[in-house]
């Protein structure tokens, strides 16, 4: 599963792993070979998604900067 008609290259596939259903808005967690990504999207693009718990879904990652932390310890 990808997306090619779209300019983003940053694709992550991935399942549904976790759903925090609100009126206006709501987080999706992503799990993917990357790590669990956290989506928030409106509530109305979840439901036009059709996405659910243990779906297949793709993060699609467009960014013009990207923060970096260095791990304390």
């Amino acid at each position: 599963m990808s997306i090619s008609a779209i300019n983003a290259r940053n694709q992550i596939k991935g399942i549904v792993k976790y759903i925090h259903l609100g009126d206006a808005v709501s987080e999706i967690e992503l799990d993917t070979p990357a790590g669990v990504i956290t989506s928030v999207i409106t509530t109305s693009s979840l439901m036009n998604l059709d996405l659910r718990i243990g779906a297949e879904a793709i993060a699609v990652v467009k960014a013009t900067e990207v923060a970096l932390a260095k791990p304390t310890g």
